[in-house]
């Protein structure tokens, strides 16, 4: 039996369809390498204020894709570590971190998130950073908590920002409720194109999974972290719907239409003992 063998297809399906986005991502306005090389940020100022001072601290950043925001940690002082399961988007992180001087307190590993542990060489850090869009890939959070708690070390944390799984309800004109906020099975999607536009991707396929709230915070109490704060945001970072309005480089509802939560961010520590 081969190692292909014992990877189940969702996962391939998946690493083939983001292994695909990859050369589209980084020639695509979106990510806009050009402006990150220049010095660009792609952090929200909430999540500056929300984690606090990064410097001289080992943050870990669980499915990283091209590793923008793992080196915009670097930039804030901290000693990062960007993983993920494509191994093209590693190369980029890789040339990126060369190309901003950032190589020195940025490194990059190849790796699903389920067998961090063991790419790591059990290594543990001060923060476990998980960026927008991550969790729909995993199906299992109680296993991917666990993985986070055993990657902390102790007085360590979480720290969390995602899509609202509230907004996943909606409809595509972000008006009316349509679908069940409790459905938590495997999607199969097949779309010819990712988020960014561009050409067609050649591997269409993947799985993606929707995780309520309770879901989240349920699977961070059970692997024994301790919520220290959950916050629900009204703005988004892209035109989810077309009732948004763009202001700045954040997304909103507009004046006089009701709100719902658009991302959440949280923390969640690992206790000292």
């Amino acid at each position: 039996m081969t190692e292909g063998d014992l990877v189940p297809d969702w996962l391939r399906l998946n690493r083939a369809n983001w292994d695909d986005r990859v050369g589209i991502h980084s020639a695509s306005d979106f990510y806009d390498l050009s402006a990150f090389r220049a010095g660009a940020s792609t952090l929200r100022s909430f999540e500056r204020a929300e984690a606090g001072d990064v410097s001289g601290r080992r943050l870990l950043h669980l499915q990283c894709h091209m590793g923008q925001d793992t080196l915009s940690w670097a930039r804030l002082g901290a000693d990062t570590t960007g993983l993920d399961f494509s191994e093209p988007a590693i190369r980029t992180a890789r040339t990126l971190a060369e190309d901003t001087r950032l190589s020195g307190r940025a490194r990059f590993v190849v790796a699903d998130v389920h067998e961090a542990r063991t790419a790591l060489q059990e290594q543990r850090f001060d923060i476990v950073y998980t960026g927008i869009g991550a969790l729909v890939w995993l199906p299992d959070l109680d296993r991917w908590a666990q993985i986070v708690a055993s990657l902390l070390n102790p007085g360590g944390f979480l720290y969390l920002v995602e899509l609202h799984p509230f907004s996943d309800v909606l409809g595509e004109d972000g008006r009316a409720v349509e679908h069940d906020y409790f459905d938590t099975r495997g999607l199969h999607i097949d779309h010819p194109h990712t988020y960014t536009g561009g050409p067609a991707l050649t591997h269409t396929r993947s799985v993606q999974w929707h995780h309520p709230l309770g879901e989240v915070l349920t699977a961070l109490a059970n692997a024994g972290l301790r919520l220290d704060f959950l916050h629900e945001h009204d703005v988004t970072l892209f035109q989810r719907f077309p009732v948004l309005e763009q202001r700045g480089d954040e997304f909103r509802f507009p004046e006089g239409h009701a709100r719902v939560p658009l991302l959440y961010s949280l923390r969640a520590t690992r206790p000292d003992t």
